[in-house]
């Protein structure tokens, strides 16, 4: 009996520590992928021209005049985050703040500037989002603490043009999921409306697909585990970082975009998020044929003429 219960308890020893060592593994893998953030940072822009080519000549116009500039302000754990804005081409008070996804940065959603500056006249402000870009931090958050530094964004872009805009908040994968955290939170009078694109349910979703798809492993016990630890190390847990629960508490206008073809942030998991919207005017479009964050890539001129027609009614 005692040698059994011994075998038990090593067992139960053995259990416990692959348990915890994957849950770190996860944390880390998920949270911060230097290598992969450090190679996008640095083709950010060659990347973006490859394949928006009608960037080059507008992105050379903005740095050669001097429009394109930099910003920064200090974030709560006294951490530098930064970010890129430009004044609309003609004097105008409506300002779109545009959010990037997972580990990419703000030069690599300048197609969506260009969409709001260039197309529809509007001033920009894209923050590189904690952790990302040339914003400081210690690990991704996956946008859940980011929503309350795109709020403070979304207050210097008031400020920055003019203290009396009439604002869109537009964010794509991550981006979008944030763009969505940030709706369920009290708004200030500028912001009109949220365009969101193939943003996640939640952290938890996301991760437990990922799990599956990548390692074929349960979400439990290592989901739970994990979340855990990020909530001893990084003060939020994958639970609570749901942007479902958000767009439940949303009373603004939402646009809500995603390809039929998205095999990242699945396709289904826009319905439940459209469903939760139960307050404000909303819009969905399943965009035919377009995987992962490439909708406007691939539809341009209809991206394009949707987004200007769903913002249009809010912004004069």
């Amino acid at each position: 009996m005692k040698k059994s219960l011994r075998w038990a308890a090593v067992v139960a020893a053995v259990a416990v520590g692959v348990v915890a060592g994957g849950s770190l593994y996860l944390l880390g893998y998920s949270l911060t992928p230097r290598k992969i953030m450090r190679a996008k940072n640095e083709s950010a822009r060659r990347d973006m021209v490859a394949d928006y080519p009608f960037l080059g000549p507008w992105l050379d116009s903005l740095e050669t005049t001097g429009a394109l500039r930099d910003t920064t302000i200090v974030g709560a754990e006294g951490e530098r985050l930064h970010a890129i804005y430009a004044f609309a081409p003609k004097p105008t008070d409506r300002t779109a703040v545009i959010v990037h996804g997972y580990t990419d940065n703000a030069v690599r959603m300048l197609m969506i500037g260009y969409l709001y500056n260039r197309d529809l006249g509007y001033n920009i402000l894209l923050p590189d989002l904690y952790f990302h870009g040339q914003s400081e931090g210690r690990a991704i958050r996956m946008g859940w603490k980011d929503r309350l530094d795109v709020l403070r964004w979304m207050e210097i872009a008031n400020g920055i043009f003019g203290g009396h805009t009439q604002m869109v908040v537009h964010g794509i994968s991550m981006g979008a999921a944030t763009t969505m955290m940030v709706s369920g939170e009290q708004q200030q009078p500028y912001v009109k409306c949220f365009v969101e694109d193939c943003g996640y349910t939640s952290v938890r979703d996301q991760f437990a697909k990922e799990l599956k798809e990548q390692f074929r492993l349960p979400a439990f016990p290592l989901l739970p585990v994990a979340s855990g630890l990020c909530d001893l190390r990084y003060g939020w847990n994958f639970c609570e970082a749901s942007a479902l629960e958000q767009v439940r508490k949303s009373t603004l206008p939402m646009l809500f975009i995603h390809g039929d073809a998205d095999d990242f942030v699945p396709t289904e998991m826009v319905y439940p998020l459209y469903d939760a919207k139960q307050q404000g005017d909303k819009e969905l479009w399943v965009v035919p044929g377009a995987a992962h964050a490439l909708s406007y890539r691939d539809n341009r001129e209809e991206y394009t003429r949707r987004v200007k027609e769903f913002v249009g009614k809010y912004i004069e």
